[in-house]
């Protein structure tokens, strides 16, 4: 991260000088009342913040705790020691943690050198950035925001260990400037940062603590990755090689866990691919039918009716007809 922005982050806040001095307990304040994202919202301006920055606190231990948002913290320089759901983990420089407002949530002391910044999210954030920017329909991206937030038996939280990868260390790094530096704009460039952020996440997918996952939650990730990227000519069979389980009782698994079955979520991805190249290309139908894995055109032509409720080339006039009246 940027020398001046951890300089500005390493300043010792007038919170922290009362900590160190023994003036403040441990845990007090903010930390142990349940505090409430939506109870300030409805002091701000008309539509509320979506995305809220904060430094995280030093010197002082967290009790445990419950959100009514979705928490992110972002480790600056140093580390934490976390116990979520009585399960301890430590996040590392470069790394994020997103918690679902369900989890319970205990923080230890943290030194001076260990820096890092909290995210509080609201749900309707996924709803309003994440999947406006994502139009097309999105297993890998429903599944994520599902683990956020909904009630899940276990593993409330997510943790990404990104530490290399670039762009997002850039879109963070962006945030956190914005928190010393006052713009008229910033609540919008914060949402549409933290948006761009969620997108690169699910390209990383792989990159999670995988001993921080439950085992279900990792063997859907582990479908939907493969699909993503191979819904041209991804077979089951090639999948359960690759995982080594049986084909029968993976084909229930995702079943039970996504409420389909494989071949009618890699339709799903093949279908919104088409659509999606339909809109942004100038390619032939037939061309794109061959392109997610169709040969048959006919046959591509039939399902893309029974999901859209409309033909292929009915589709690409719609948008393009959309497109007009709003330019």
């Amino acid at each position: 991260m940027n020398r001046e922005l951890i300089r500005q982050l390493s300043a010792i806040t007038e919170e922290e000088k009362e900590i160190l001095k023994g003036k403040k307990e441990t845990g007090d304040s903010r930390h142990l009342e349940k505090e409430s994202l939506e109870e300030g919202l409805s002091r701000m301006p008309e539509g509320g913040r979506l995305v809220q920055i904060r430094l995280h606190t030093r010197f002082m231990h967290v009790p445990k705790h419950r959100h009514d948002y979705i928490e992110a913290i972002y480790m600056c320089q140093g580390q934490t020691i976390h116990k979520i759901d009585g399960y301890k983990m430590v996040l590392d420089e470069g790394e994020l943690l997103f918690l679902n407002p369900y989890a319970e949530h205990e923080v230890f002391p943290a030194g001076e050198r260990d820096l890092a910044v909290s995210f509080a999210l609201l749900p309707q954030f996924f709803d309003i950035v994440v999947k406006s920017a994502i139009k097309e329909e999105n297993k890998l991206r429903d599944f994520l925001i599902g683990c956020l937030c909904s009630v899940q038996k276990e593993r409330n939280y997510l943790h990404f260990q990104v530490a290399d990868v670039l762009p997002v260390q850039n879109l963070v790094e962006n945030m956190v400037w914005t928190m010393f530096n006052n713009l008229p704009n910033k609540q919008m460039a914060n949402q549409i940062s933290m948006g761009l952020l969620f997108t690169h996440l699910m390209n990383c997918t792989e990159r999670l603590n995988q001993s921080a996952q439950s085992f279900e939650q990792n063997l859907v990730f582990q479908v939907l990755r493969y699909i993503e990227a191979n819904y041209r000519d991804g077979q089951l069979g090639q999948l359960c090689g690759m995982l080594g389980y049986d084909i029968y009782w993976l084909s229930r698994m995702i079943k039970r866990l996504t409420g389909q079955n494989y071949k009618d979520l890699l339709q799903i991805k093949r279908l919104n691919q088409a659509a999606y190249l339909l809109s942004h290309t100038r390619a032939a139908v037939s061309e794109i039918s061959v392109a997610v894995g169709y040969d048959n055109t006919s046959y591509f032509h039939r399902i893309f009716r029974e999901y859209y409720k409309m033909s292929p080339k009915e589709y690409r006039r719609e948008l393009q007809a959309s497109q007009r009246g709003n330019a």
